[in-house]
Order: C-alpha cells, then sequence, then structure tokens
C-alpha cells in the first residue's frame, strides 16, 4: 500500500494560462493612464472600472473551471471556498476604517497557503466582492480590490516548502510574507485612486501625459505622505494574527480540505483473474492523492 501526499491544489497548465492571462489584464488597468496621452478622453479609472469588472467576472470562473479540470476536484471544494469567502467578508467589517486593522489579510495568507495560487486567486477576489456588498463599498475600486487581494493570496500560494515547511519555520515565512504584501496591497490599490487626483498642482498628484518617472516620484510622495501609517497598521496586525493563532488555523483548514475534496483516492493494482484450482493472486491497493 503506497501513500502519496502533495499540494492540496496545484496548478496545472490550464490554470497557469488562465492566472497569467487575469494578471496581464490587471496590470493593464492598473498602469494604462501611466502611459496615456494628456490629452487623452479618458485618463482615469472611473470610466474603466466598469468594463474591468466585466471582464473579472468570467476570468474569475475561467480560473476555477481550469483548476478543477487540472486537479480533479469536486463540488465540495467549491463549497469550501465559497466558506471561506463568507468568513472573509464578515472579518472585513470588523477593522476597516480603523488604523487600517484588518483581519481578512491575516484569513487570505494562510487559506492562500493552504489551497494553493489558483483557488487562492479566486478565493482573495470573491472575498472582496463579497465584502463589498455586505459592507456598500461598490465603487470603482471595486474590481481593482479584487484583482489586488487575488494577487495577495495568490502570492501566498507560491510560498515555497508547502509539503514539507511546517510550524515556528512556517508561520515566520507566512508573517513576513504577510507584512510585506500588506504594504504591496496598499502601494497597488494607490495606483488606482491616485490618477484620479489630476489637475491639482501639486507635487504628489497624478499628471497626464507627464514623463513616466516623473509621475512615479509624484506617486511615491504620494504613498509616504497619505498611506504608509495605514498599511502600517494592516501588516502589523496579519503578523500578530499569523504568529498567535496561526498554527490552529492552519491546521483547521488543512483538516478541512482532506475533508472536501482530497481524501486519497483508491486504485487496484494487480487483480488478475486466477486459474481454476490456484488460490487467488494478491491484490494491491494504492492511495493517490491528486
Amino acid at each position: 500500500m503506497k501513500h502519496v501526499s502533495g499540494r492540496p491544489v496545484r496548478l496545472g497548465p490550464r490554470s497557469v494560462a488562465a492566472l497569467v492571462l487575469v494578471s496581464f489584464i490587471g496590470i493593464i488597468a492598473f498602469c494604462w493612464p501611466l502611459f496615456a496621452d494628456a490629452d487623452s478622453a479618458v485618463t482615469s479609472h472611473a470610466g474603466d472600472a466598469p468594463w474591468l469588472f466585466a471582464a473579472l467576472l468570467p476570468l474569475l470562473v475561467a480560473v476555477v473551471i481550469a483548476t478543477i479540470a487540472d486537479c480533479g476536484m469536486d463540488a465540495k471544494a467549491v463549497a469550501m471556498l465559497g466558506v471561506l469567502a463568507a468568513v472573509g467578508a464578515a472579518l472585513r467589517p470588523l477593522g476597516a476604517g480603523t488604523a487600517g486593522l484588518e483581519p481578512m489579510f491575516f484569513l487570505m495568507v494562510l487559506s492562500g497557503r493552504v489551497l494553493g495560487p489558483g483557488f487562492g486567486f479566486v478565493l482573495g477576489a470573491v472575498t472582496m466582492f463579497a465584502s463589498a456588498l455586505l459592507t456598500g463599498g461598490v465603487g470603482p475600486w471595486m474590481p481593482f480590490q479584487m484583482l489586488s487581494m487575488g494577487w495577495f493570496t495568490m502570492g501566498a500560494g507560491l510560498l515555497p516548502g508547502p509539503r514539507r515547511l511546517r510550524g515556528r519555520g512556517e508561520l515566520l515565512m507566512l508573517s513576513a510574507y504577510g507584512f510585506v504584501a500588506a504594504f504591496a496591497y496598499g502601494t497597488v490599490m494607490n495606483l488606482q485612486g491616485w490618477v484620479l487626483l489630476q489637475g491639482l498642482s501639486s507635487g504628489i498628484s497624478f499628471e497626464p501625459g507627464a514623463p513616466l518617472h516623473e509621475n512615479l516620484v509624484r506617486f511615491l510622495a504620494y504613498v509616504v505622505a497619505t498611506s504608509l501609517g495605514w498599511d502600517l497598521g494592516r501588516a502589523a496586525l496579519t503578523v500578530v494574527l499569523t504568529l498567535t493563532i496561526g498554527s490552529t488555523l492552519l491546521k483547521a483548514l488543512r483538516r478541512a480540505t482532506r475533508r472536501a475534496n482530497f481524501e486519497a483516492q483508491v486504485t487496484f493494482e494487480g487483480a488478475e483473474r486466477a486459474a481454476p484450482g490456484e488460490p487467488p493472486h494478491r491484490t494491491y491497493v494504492t492511495y493517490e492523492r491528486k
């Protein structure tokens, strides 16, 4: 009898292709105003948000379908994804608006670690969508938040050592990632809001058509002046929660994934029919987790 264990949700070729496509579209959506001419009809994200949202939903479905097709998972895995998204959405109002303390980021880090990058990306995006509906935070920023949270959660699923690294070392790695990624999330979202600040004639506002390096300097000043402290609160809370209760939650998530959809599949080898008068041939049972 053989037991083969692996990452609960691995990336296959179709999953990689879907994630690359949605990430490519997301990067274009965030960055295109930096390269637009000053006399362009539209140089902000206010007008492109509905189009981005319309493109994002089918792409999220495509990532889920590709991941299921690559890994052979069933509906119970999708149900677990929905439960985690609901929990994350419920956590967001507990801290949002208070010095950047947002406990949902801690859950996204651990969930991405357990579910892997494909389902992690979908979980982050769906969680942000559900929380926006719950808190009334629907606006032109919502599809950009969905993309940013998807990347945030996917990054946790791409961290090394998914099979062997456990215990204190894993928690320290997840804490370090959560700290850095919390700032990265805030910086990416600042890019979406910053391009709306045009024509203010200040040293930190976006200037359509200005050279790229000048706008990047303005953007850096904008980040330092407006959101660095907010991102620090988010990063610190993520680290504290990961180090204190991360081990317990990781065990619970891994146990839930095994029960939901990652049970070992049974195959029979060597089950040949014995000739009349001979004892039955030995049958080997192989347990394999795909």
